[in-house]
């Protein structure tokens, strides 16, 4: 990419950072929105990332490898239920402080957060960990099962919900579906 190209994309990477961390509703974010905030022309949006769903998804995944990235650094020793609940524990915790970021993402894929990226990484993730604790037989029906209870529509119907809460009821799950994690 030529230096002026890279700093635009910056640019719009950044504008868009503060507009969906302002938002209280994905739909309020457009792309004129975006364009403004960064200074540059819709048509250097649309070179770059195609259309909204597609900056979306850059921005969601350069948030999410940096996620990826801490929890690489911080992944606990211990039993595959104990690993798998930090994973779910970080992963709400995300999608809480991106909020607007990841329900626009998961509501982009006709409401399906399959189609997300990052869902695949994930999955891949949860799923070994439940071959190591269970065998791989039903390992990737399960790992689904444990990614659906951190979607971003239950983690924004759970909004209220404290992080000993959200802790206590996946503590459970994982348990229920991998073994004991102490």
């Amino acid at each position: 990419m030529r230096a002026d190209a890279v700093r635009n994309r910056g640019a719009v990477l950044a504008a868009a950072d503060r507009l969906f961390a302002a938002a209280t509703d994905p739909d309020q974010v457009s792309m004129d929105d975006v364009a403004v905030a960064a200074g540059v022309g819709k048509g250097t949006l649309f070179r770059h990332f195609g259309d909204r769903l597609g900056l979306v998804r850059a921005l969601h995944a350069e948030r999410g490898d940096r996620l990826r990235a801490a929890l690489a650094a911080d992944q606990p020793a211990g039993p595959p239920a104990e690993r798998a609940r930090h994973l779910l524990r970080e992963l709400v915790r995300f999608k809480r402080d991106n909020r607007v970021l990841t329900l626009a993402l998961e509501n982009a894929g006709n409401g399906s957060p399959y189609r997300a990226g990052s869902y695949g990484q994930w999955h891949s993730l949860l799923a070994g960990l439940v071959a190591e604790a269970r065998g791989p037989e039903s390992a990737d029906y399960l790992a689904h099962v444990l990614l659906a209870a951190v979607r971003s529509d239950l983690v924004e119907h759970l909004a209220d919900w404290s992080d000993e809460r959200w802790d206590a009821g996946l503590t459970a799950l994982t348990r229920s579906v991998l073994g004991d994690a102490t």
